[in-house]
């Protein structure tokens, strides 16, 4: 399953960090570098990398990282 647009993302906690707003694209091979969420509550926005995702179902993404552990803007 790929990751799109507005797919809900949680942390390895469990935490709802979002939804996914914009996909960064590798524009030599056409793959995603990066995902980024935006979080609303907290008023900035967190990037991760495909390397960093557990699973990706239809309920949503799960990373295998805590959200303290995450690049944050």
């Amino acid at each position: 399953m790929e990751i799109e647009y507005g797919t809900p993302v949680t942390d390895k906690n469990g935490k709802a960090l979002g939804d996914v707003g914009y996909i960064i694209m590798d524009s030599w091979s056409g793959e995603p570098r990066k995902y980024m969420v935006r979080r609303e509550e907290e008023d900035d926005a967190v990037f991760f990398t495909p390397e960093q995702v557990a699973e990706v179902t239809k309920k949503g993404v799960k990373l295998n990282i805590a959200i303290e552990e995450m690049e944050q803007t």
